[in-house]
């Protein structure tokens, strides 16, 4: 397994570190030195991580945008510089189901819900000329087709058309965020970590969810290599390791995904859209 490479110790949000590859990839990012702050859904499993690490940690439930909001007003008070922002939570879920904010669950959870933290935290983002780390999938080339005037996928739902176009989001917000802030020092990645034997799709009625939850997770990859993939992106360096706006494979190589992903008019309109949905500026 290839470990992150050394740089200057950042300073490290990650969401979704309470297990799986957020937990492998916060060890992996301790042990190189750097100060990761933990952020995830379960208090008892989040802080069972951050006191192996003595680190920070904070409990947040994706699908209450109020608690997002939140937690964003802690970590702005906290650290005054974050140099990584990790949106790794997320997941495939049953459904269609409402949040009390209104949104699909999945689409919530696995973008509306990172969009609102990045937004909240942008100032503190923009001055420490930060990284975003987005955790996508190849879902989003499996299973995604955005429709603009559907983005909750309330129509046609299935678990896994939900959960690709919650994926194949995360890659356009990540190329917004190149166009949009690029030019102020600010850089974004979107990556898949691999198909992960961990507690994936454990609350939906997937047909993908044997795959995680019987004897044929033998053949998925371990946490910690998923979480490897994790740490090279938050541990690199934009321009030399990995380059803005682009969307990565599991083997940290330029990945191919939804055509769609490759339309810089949807970019813009899906942007324009989900900052819409939560009554941000978009």
């Amino acid at each position: 397994m290839t470990e992150p490479k050394t740089n200057e110790p950042k300073t490290i949000v990650l969401t979704g570190a309470s297990d799986g590859i957020g937990a492998a990839a916060a060890r992996l990012l301790h042990a190189e030195g750097h100060r990761v702050v933990l952020v995830g859904r379960s208090p008892g499993k989040t802080e069972n991580v951050a006191r192996q690490l003595a680190a920070d940690w904070y409990t947040a439930d994706f699908a209450d945008l109020g608690q997002v909001r939140s937690l964003a007003r802690d970590l702005k008070a906290a650290y005054p510089r974050i140099d990584v922002l990790a949106n790794n939570a997320g997941g495939l879920f049953a459904g269609p189901e409402r949040t009390r904010d209104g949104f699909e669950k999945t689409f919530q959870i696995n973008h509306l819900a990172p969009f609102l933290l990045t937004h909240e935290l942008l100032d503190v983002l923009l001055g420490s000329r930060a990284s975003i780390v987005n955790t996508s999938s190849i879902g989003a080339r499996l299973f995604g087709r955005v429709d603009i005037e559907d983005l909750n996928t309330w129509r046609g739902f299935t678990p896994n058309r939900a959960y690709g176009n919650g994926k194949l989001a995360n890659i356009l917000f990540t190329r917004g965020l190149h166009a949009r802030h690029a030019g102020r020092g600010l850089s974004s990645v979107a990556f898949h970590p691999g198909n992960v034997a961990t507690n994936f799709a454990a609350e939906s009625t997937s047909y993908l969810r044997p795959f995680y939850h019987t004897w044929l997770r033998r053949f998925l990859i371990s946490s910690e290599r998923g979480g490897a993939n994790l740490a090279h992106f938050c541990a690199g360096t934009p321009g030399t390791d990995w380059q803005s706006g682009r969307y990565y494979d599991d083997h940290r190589r330029p990945g191919r995904t939804s055509p769609q992903a490759a339309d810089d008019d949807l970019v813009l309109r899906h942007w324009q859209a989900s900052a819409g949905m939560l009554g941000i500026p978009a």
